[in-house]
């Protein structure tokens, strides 16, 4: 592969970010028409080993598993066994919510881009409760948890009676809110499984990881035929003030959650898989989908905030007036990765890190310019100031929690007429930029927050990221 002209500036913007945040190891792999171009491997993904990273290291993906999941549902639709327009009663009657009338209208397409009016909910930490006792470092987690994990939800049968029984108020009629719902693509884990007659993991490896030859991605890594090229998991946490990053091994794990983010890949492998997404379904000489079901699949479904939208299972993005971002991210103790396809530069790339809340948003950001053209830390959109008056941001205060373990605090200084976003033990300054839509800015990324009102104009709700949060106080 021949030397980029931005490449010497890149890779040392990107050891800085890693040193910064600690980050044992990472790879970043980068293909143009389907012909690897880059790859660069950063630290070890041993660090006590000083084990050597490179483009076959297993890492975890997490949350990028619910394109592999939707992909599922899409080759499905095809051979006629579903349509994603279908109620989800239709294939799983225990399904319920708060509400009749809506668990009736809710399809699979609601499922695939998280607007079945769910808030976040704290299930997933009793999904992983036999894993999570078995970690030394989740001991914490556990304990913030503790009300929740009296019994662990090991199926989708657990998992639907669970949502049946928990108190939460809907966001809205299906298909009106997005809120990111691990939920939903658990249970699209199990629409895949009675639709098909085969487990979901086994229809996975049937119908997406054979036919592509991702012989190095599996949910466990104990189905490798070689296990010793995986990465050891590391997390962050605060020790006296201080935040260190130590060695964490044992990989969580959900079984009634596995279509939400538990996948294990390799750079090689990934790079496979995102060109179906670039070609509009072909990868290595096969098919997997239709150009039609391709599109369905990146077509902005549904609005995050004001620049990013969801499709299934992947997010959209305009990126610059020419270009499209397709991508997914994905975090889980010991990984942050990140998977990015911009269609009409015929570009993929993907990012594999081994510890969790590693800047994956940054290292993204400086591909992408760098591939394009741009300064390092050029942000993905730009916006305009808006003046919001103060009466108005006077009703935005409060504290903001989901049942995921978020709390988010807004408070306010009257004197600068300026909201501020405590998150934990830090405090940003909100900048308006729409009527009820703020940025702040947290290691040189832009964020979007917006304030959600019901129909009198009070403030129900925080949508920050990719979830909205209620408002408790």
């Amino acid at each position: 592969m021949k030397m980029h002209e931005w490449e010497a500036s890149f890779e040392a913007y990107t050891q800085r970010l890693m040193e910064e945040f600690q980050v044992p190891g990472a790879i970043i792999a980068v293909a143009k028409d389907g012909e690897l171009t880059y790859e660069k491997a950063f630290g070890y993904r041993d660090r006590e080993e000083q084990a050597p990273i490179d483009l076959d290291t297993v890492f975890g993906i997490g949350s990028i598993t619910k394109s592999f999941t939707c992909l599922a549902i899409m080759q499905l639709q095809e051979e006629g066994k579903l349509s994603v327009h279908d109620p989800v009663v239709t294939y799983l009657p225990e399904f319920r919510t708060p509400d009749e009338a809506q668990t009736k209208s809710i399809t699979i397409h609601h499922f695939m881009t998280h607007t079945l009016g769910f808030p976040p909910l704290p299930s997933l930490i009793p999904a992983m409760l036999p894993s999570l006792k078995a970690d030394p470092t989740a001991e914490e987690l556990l304990h913030h948890f503790e009300a929740h994990c009296k019994h662990p939800i090991d199926t989708f049968e657990d998992l639907m009676a669970y949502i049946e029984k928990l108190p939460f108020e809907l966001l809205g009629p299906a298909g009106t809110e997005f809120s990111y719902s691990n939920e939903a693509f658990g249970l699209l884990g199990a629409i895949i499984e009675r639709v098909s007659g085969k487990t979901y993991e086994a229809y996975v490896h049937e119908h997406i990881l054979q036919p592509l030859g991702m012989e190095r991605t599996v949910f466990h890594v104990e189905e490798l035929v070689e296990q010793d090229n995986c990465t050891m998991l590391y997390t962050p946490r605060m020790n006296d003030g201080v935040r260190e990053v130590v060695r964490a091994p044992g990989w969580w794990d959900s079984p009634s959650m596995r279509a939400a983010g538990f996948l294990k890949s390799s750079a090689r492998d990934m790079l496979r898989y995102a060109e179906i997404y670039r070609t509009g379904g072909l990868s290595q000489g096969t098919q997997m989908l239709s150009r039609e079901s391709v599109k369905q699949m990146t077509a902005p479904h549904a609005p995050i905030d004001l620049t990013r939208s969801y499709g299934y299972g992947l997010g959209v993005l305009p990126f610059s007036e020419d270009y499209t971002l397709i991508t997914h991210t994905g975090g889980l103790k010991g990984m942050t990765a990140q998977m990015i396809i911009v269609p009409e530069a015929g570009v993929t790339g993907v990012l594999l890190t081994n510890m969790d809340d590693a800047p994956i948003t940054n290292l993204t950001l400086g591909l992408l310019n760098s591939l394009f053209g741009r300064p390092l830390e050029t942000q993905f959109a730009t916006f305009n100031d808006f003046d919001v008056p103060l009466a108005r941001l006077q009703q935005c205060p409060g504290t903001y929690q989901s049942g995921e373990g978020d709390t988010v605090k807004i408070g306010i200084d009257e004197a600068n007429s300026q909201l501020v976003l405590a998150l934990g033990s830090e405090e940003f300054s909100l900048r308006p930029v729409g009527e009820d839509t703020f940025l702040f800015t947290r290691h040189n990324a832009d964020t979007l927050v917006r304030f959600v009102r019901n129909r009198d104009g009070e403030i129900k709700r925080l949508a920050l990221g990719s979830r909205q949060l209620p408002k408790v106080i």
